[in-house]
C-alpha cells in the first residue's frame, strides 16, 4: 500500500469511528488497530487525532457546501430553494456518517469551527438570493441576512431529524420544506408586528438560585484545580508518548534505510561477481 493509499484508508476508518463515537470517544489506538497499523503510522500521516479529525471535518464541509452552492446556481428563486433542500437531504442520505460528524460541535482542536459556522456560511449565500427577491417584492433587503438564517436553520434542523427517521422520502420532505418556506415568503408582511396582547407581556422572573456558601465555593475551586491538574498531567503524558512514538518511528525508518542500502550494496557486489 502506497503512502497516499494508507492516508486515505486512515481517513475512511477515522470518519466511521468519529461518526459512531465522536471525537472524544475515538482514540489513536482504535484508529491504528482498525487499520491494522502501529500508532506511529497515524502520527506520521496526521500528527495526532486532531489532525485526522480536521481533515475529515474539512472534507465533509467542502462536500456539503459544494452541493448547496451548485443548487443555488438555478435561475428561479423557487427552483433554488427546492434544489438546496434536495441537496442537503441527498448529502444526508449518501453521507450519513459525514453529517453525524458535522452536526456535533466540531472539536476546538480541529480548527474547522462548528456546524453553526457551516450554517452561517450557507446562509450568506442564501441571503443574496433573498435580497434580490425582497427588492422585487418591495421588502427591505437589509432584512435578508436574518431571513436567510431562519430558512437555513429550518432546513438544517429538519435534516437532523430526518437523519434518523428517513420517512417520508427525500423529495417529499423537500416539497414540504419548500411549501412552508416559499408560501410563507409569498405572503410575507413587509412590516410585521407582534399582537397587542403579547406586546407588553412580561414573563415571570426566574426563581432566585441560592447563593453558594464560602465553603462550597472553596470546594468547587479546589475540585476545578484538581481537574485542571489532572488534565495537564494527562496532556504531558500524551505528549511524551507521542514524542516516544515519533522517535521509534524515526529509528525504524533509519533501520529500514540502512537495510535497503545494505541490500543495494549486496546486489551491486553480486552483479560485479557475475560480470567477472
Amino acid at each position: 500500500m502506497t503512502g497516499r493509499e494508507r492516508r486515505e484508508q486512515l481517513i475512511t476508518i477515522s470518519r466511521a469511528l468519529f461518526a459512531e463515537k465522536g471525537f472524544d470517544g475515538t482514540s489513536i489506538e482504535e484508529i491504528a488497530a482498525t487499520a491494522q497499523v502501529s500508532k506511529p503510522v497515524v502520527y506520521e500521516h496526521f500528527g495526532g487525532k486532531e489532525g485526522v479529525y480536521a481533515v475529515v471535518v474539512d472534507r465533509e464541509m467542502q462536500k456539503l457546501l459544494g452541493m448547496i452552492t451548485a443548487a443555488l446556481s438555478a435561475s428561479h428563486s423557487l427552483i433554488k430553494l427546492e434544489r438546496a433542500a434536495l441537496a442537503l437531504l441527498q448529502y444526508i442520505e449518501e453521507s450519513s456518517e459525514g453529517f453525524r460528524i458535522l452536526v456535533r460541535d466540531s472539536h476546538a482542536a480541529s480548527g474547522t469551527g462548528t456546524f453553526a459556522s457551516l450554517i452561517s456560511e450557507i446562509a450568506s449565500q442564501v441571503e443574496d438570493v433573498l435580497a434580490d427577491e425582497f427588492k422585487s417584492r418591495g421588502y427591505d433587503p437589509k432584512l435578508a441576512p436574518m431571513y436567510a438564517q431562519m430558512l437555513v436553520g429550518m432546513v438544517a434542523l429538519t435534516g437532523q431529524w430526518w437523519l434518523d427517521v428517513r420517512r417520508p422520502g427525500r423529495e417529499e420532505v423537500a416539497a414540504h420544506l419548500v411549501n412552508l418556506a416559499w408560501n410563507g415568503l409569498t405572503g410575507l408582511n413587509p412590516t410585521p408586528q407582534i399582537t397587542a396582547t403579547s406586546k407588553h407581556l412580561e414573563l415571570a422572573p426566574l426563581p432566585a438560585m441560592p447563593r453558594p456558601t464560602e465553603k462550597e465555593l472553596k470546594e468547587a475551586q479546589k475540585a476545578r484545580a484538581r481537574e485542571l491538574k489532572e488534565a495537564e498531567k494527562a496532556r504531558e503524558r500524551e505528549l511524551k508518548e507521542r514524542e516516544r512514538l515519533l522517535r521509534d518511528a524515526e529509528k525504524a525508518k533509519e533501520r529500514e534505510d540502512k537495510l535497503r542500502q545494505r541490500e543495494a550494496r549486496l546486489a551491486e557486489r553480486a552483479a560485479k561477481l557475475e560480470q567477472e
